[in-house]
């Protein structure tokens, strides 16, 4: 296979999720959000938004469009991890690079109250609709997000490493099992 980095930096699916799994998989973040007494994000957002690592249904997608990454970025990869997060009025997302773990991320939009809220990458912006998602080169290009002026915004990040990278050691981002919590 080739590589991602000579192909592109970036690359948006606008297909990425079924109409289907938009549905439940917005049902579910809504509910959870609702529902939320311990899974806030104080580190990445200062209003602590609901966010969940290693959430089953997202492991499990993140599992099932591993094939279809592979096929966008012409690479073998390894799953490491997913993360959830619904962001709120006032969210905001500090211009960063990932941690190895996330060499390929995926950014899926899933949800939302239907407010622009551009996504950027290396200087580029990207508003997705529901079930379209970035692929880029997480621990390469920064990315980030401007203050957060709607209600909510569900987001899903699905993390992968090269199979023949720099990063294969991250596999299940050093977990036994995916759907596991760090300790």
């Amino acid at each position: 296979m080739g590589t991602l980095k000579k192909d592109f930096k970036f690359k948006k699916i606008n297909n990425f999720l079924t109409q289907e799994e938009v549905h439940l998989l917005g049902i579910y973040a809504k509910l959870f959000h609702v529902h939320n007494v311990d899974s806030f994000d104080f580190i990445q957002n200062k209003n602590g938004d609901t966010g969940k690592y290693s959430d089953y249904i997202m492991e499990s997608l993140m599992l099932c469009k591993k094939d279809l990454v592979e096929k966008e970025t012409n690479l073998k990869l390894i799953p490491t991890y997913s993360f959830w997060r619904c962001y709120t009025k006032f969210s905001d997302l500090e211009k960063h690079k990932d941690r190895p773990s996330c060499e390929v991320s995926v950014t899926c939009q899933i949800a939302g109250d239907g407010s622009d809220w551009p996504l950027y990458v290396d200087g580029e912006s990207f508003l997705l609709k529901n079930g379209e998602a970035l692929i880029y080169w997480g621990t390469e290009v920064d990315h980030w997000r401007d203050e957060f002026k709607g209600d909510h915004h569900v987001q899903a990040f699905l993390h992968y490493v090269d199979a023949e990278g720099p990063h294969k050691e991250y596999a299940v981002d050093n977990r036994v099992l995916y759907g596991e919590m760090k300790t």
